[in-house]
């Protein structure tokens, strides 16, 4: 069971760091998904553990950072320069797919309960 946590409110331009506590046996590969109100769900970001090779969606690439910290099998999402798109439920999930497969919601069996992050005008 994934646990995401660190979402809130802020203003445009602010940032946010979110929070997952992924175990190992979830498999290799932790994303962030979002899904805004009434849109389906998209892929955000992913990171393989142990070896760190990532990826972005186009949309936050320069903007957001996704990061571990393996010791404690965490996956952070750090998100700057914060726009009122990016409001959405952020969920984590983890995966044993191939890396050409992460973007892929339906490649993942576990998630975590999601997490809220409202952006202001």
């Amino acid at each position: 069971q994934l646990q995401a946590s660190g979402g809130g409110l802020v203003q445009i331009g602010g940032s946010l760091r979110l929070s997952c506590a992924a175990p190992e046996l979830s498999g290799r590969t932790v994303s962030w998904f979002r899904q805004a109100p009434g849109k389906a769900r998209e892929f955000v970001a992913a990171i393989r553990r142990n070896g760190g090779s990532t990826k972005y969606a186009d949309s936050v690439k320069g903007r957001f950072t996704i990061s571990t910290i393996n010791a404690e099998n965490v996956v952070l999402l750090q998100m700057n320069s914060l726009k009122t798109e990016d409001t959405a439920v952020y969920y984590c999930a983890s995966t044993r797919v191939v890396w050409s497969g992460v973007s892929n919601p339906v490649n993942y069996a576990y998630w975590g309960q999601g997490t809220l992050v409202t952006v202001s005008s």
